[in-house]
C-alpha cells in the first residue's frame, strides 16, 4: 500500500479508490472525531503518501455543532499533517471556497485575505491553519460545488427534482463553478506524487471547474443534458434563507496550480456528461 486515504464513502474518496496503491479508511477505521486516533493509523499503515478526503461536511448543521466541526475539520487534519512531517511523507488536504466571505466578482487567489462567513468555512480554515503549522510537505487544495455519480450531490438531486417537476427555483446570485470529483482525485494523486519529490512546492492552492457559473445555470445545463423539459426560474439568495451563510462569490483563481503542478481546470460541462454516463450503469 502506498496511499492512504481518510474517508471511504464520500465522492473525492470513492474516485480515488478505484485507482491502484489506494487503501481508504472509513469512519469505522478512522473516526475523525478522534484524531489521535487518525495520527495512529497512519504510523499503523505506513504509507508514502496521505490524502485526507474525509470532512464534516452538513454546512447548515455545522452552525449547531462548530465544536464538532473544528475537530472534525480542523484538529484532525493538524494530526495527520503532523505525523506525516514526522515520517517525511506528503499530506495533501482537500479544503473550500468557503474560508472566503464571498463578496466582488474577482475570482479568488489562494493568497487572498480569509473571513469565512459560516461555521463550516471557519472549521475548514481551523485545518488549514493547522496543516500548515505541522511543518511537513503539504498541498491544501481548495475546491467548490464537488459533483459525481456518487453519493448526494446538485446534480443527482436536479435529476430528481427535474423529472418529477415542470419548473424549479433555483439561485441565480452565488457564482461559482461544479468541481468533478473524479477530477478532484486525480488532481490530488498528481499533487501528492510531485510533492514527493518535490517538497518546495508546498502550499495552498485553487481547483475548480471552469467557465464559473451560477446554480442556476448548472441546473439548465444539467436538464439540457438529460433530455428534460423542467423549467428553471431564477431567484437570489435572499429568497432562499438557510441557517448557514453562503458566499455569492466562489469563483477560484486556479493559476498557481498550473503554474507550479501542471494541472489545469477542467470543464465542468464535459465533467458532467461523463457523470450523467456513468449514472446510467450506476447507482449508490
Amino acid at each position: 500500500m502506498t496511499i492512504l486515504v481518510f474517508g471511504a464513502t464520500g465522492q473525492v474518496a470513492r474516485e480515488l479508490a478505484v485507482h491502484d496503491g489506494v487503501t481508504c479508511l472509513g469512519r469505522g477505521a478512522a473516526d475523525l472525531s478522534d484524531p489521535g486516533a487518525c495520527a495512529a493509523a497512519i504510523r499503523e499503515h505506513g504509507p508514502r503518501t496521505v490524502i485526507n478526503a474525509a470532512a464534516y461536511t452538513a454546512v447548515d448543521k455545522a452552525e449547531s455543532e462548530e465544536d464538532l466541526a473544528t475537530v472534525i475539520n480542523g484538529a484532525a487534519p493538524g494530526a495527520m499533517a503532523e505525523v506525516c512531517g514526522q515520517m517525511g511523507i506528503p499530506f495533501v488536504q482537500i479544503s473550500t471556497d468557503y474560508v472566503f466571505e464571498g463578496t466582488g466578482e474577482t475570482p479568488w487567489q489562494p493568497g487572498d485575505p480569509v473571513a469565512p462567513p459560516n461555521a463550516y468555512g471557519r472549521s475548514k480554515r481551523a485545518g488549514e491553519e493547522a496543516v500548515e503549522a505541522a511543518g511537513g510537505a503539504f498541498a491544501i487544495l481548495r475546491t467548490s460545488w464537488v459533483v459525481s455519480c456518487h453519493g448526494n450531490n446538485f446534480v443527482k438531486t436536479m435529476l430528481r427534482l427535474g423529472a418529477e417537476r415542470d419548473q424549479l427555483t433555483i439561485v441565480a446570485d452565488q457564482i461559482g463553478a461544479p468541481t468533478p470529483a473524479r477530477d478532484i482525485a486525480a488532481a490530488c494523486l498528481d499533487i501528492a506524487g510531485q510533492l514527493a519529490a518535490s517538497p518546495g512546492k508546498s502550499g495552498i492552492y485553487h481547483f475548480q471547474g471552469r467557465p464559473p457559473v451560477s446554480w442556476a445555470g448548472v441546473a439548465r445545463e444539467i436538464f439540457a443534458q438529460a433530455g428534460l423539459a423542467c423549467r428553471v426560474e431564477d431567484i437570489p439568495t435572499s429568497a432562499y434563507p438557510t441557517p448557514a451563510v453562503r458566499p455569492l462569490n466562489s469563483r477560484l483563481d486556479c493559476s498557481s496550480l498550473e503554474t507550479v503542478f501542471g494541472i489545469s481546470q477542467p470543464d465542468w460541462q464535459a465533467g458532467l456528461a461523463d457523470i450523467l454516463k456513468d449514472l446510467e450503469t450506476f447507482h449508490d
